[in-house]
């Protein structure tokens, strides 16, 4: 399925009916409706960064639904797609945490492929339809992943912006890792407490303390 890592940690999930039946539903509306991500951009998460190589999570809802925009990645756009308002102020927030300045795109492929995990909860969704795949199924998958993650002695830091992804916490049980929780970078909650959480020296500081390779956030 995905070619590296995942695929032996994930096979119970790969090998069982239940999601066999559950993915070839999701692929047969690509048939007939506009879905996003391309089909091949799905697990662009997972392909991205390997099972092993994972030392941040960050927990998204649903790809975003416009075209040209969602390719697999929680909060990243593809070149060429307007920055959307909770990117944005993610930008801001590494700006004024490591003095990052802002990308000239939304594309965060350089976190994915040093072990920054880009998790939507939801891996797919209609054209112009936010969260119509919600309850399908696809949270059933997200939260193993996250439940597998956990099990792992390799300190992770887990990264969950407002309510929805704070509902994950309660999968994160293993005192190794660090969870870093805040309101949601959208522009409606981002001045409720996003704004000045740092998350990303928080992260950083966490890893070394641990002997891991920072994250490189200008990326």
């Amino acid at each position: 399925m995905i070619g590296n890592g995942w695929d032996e940690a994930l096979k119970v999930i790969w090998n069982s009916k239940g999601f066999q039946t559950f993915y070839q539903h999701i692929l047969s509306l690509y048939d007939s409706r506009t879905i996003f991500p391309e089909k091949d951009n799905i697990f662009n998460a997972l392909k991205l960064t390997d099972y092993e190589d994972v030392k941040v999570v960050i927990v998204g809802q649903d790809p975003y639904h416009g075209i040209g925009e969602a390719h697999g990645l929680s909060f990243s756009v593809q070149k060429g797609a307007k920055i959307p308002p909770s990117l944005q102020n993610i930008y801001k927030e590494l700006e004024d945490d490591l003095g990052i300045k802002p990308k000239s795109h939304g594309e965060l492929t350089g976190w994915a492929k040093q072990g920054v995990l880009l998790l939507n909860a939801v891996l797919t969704v209609e054209k112009d339809k936010p969260s119509s795949h919600k309850g399908l199924g696809w949270e059933l998958f997200t939260d193993y992943v996250i439940k597998l993650l956990n099990t792992r002695e390799d300190p992770i830091v887990f990264i969950l912006w407002g309510n929805f992804a704070k509902q994950k916490q309660k999968f994160i049980t293993n005192k190794n890792h660090l969870v870093i929780t805040s309101a949601h970078p959208s522009p409606f909650s981002a001045y409720s407490g996003f704004f000045g959480s740092r998350p990303f020296s928080k992260t950083n500081d966490f890893l070394i303390k641990h002997n891991k390779k920072p994250v490189d956030w200008s990326l």
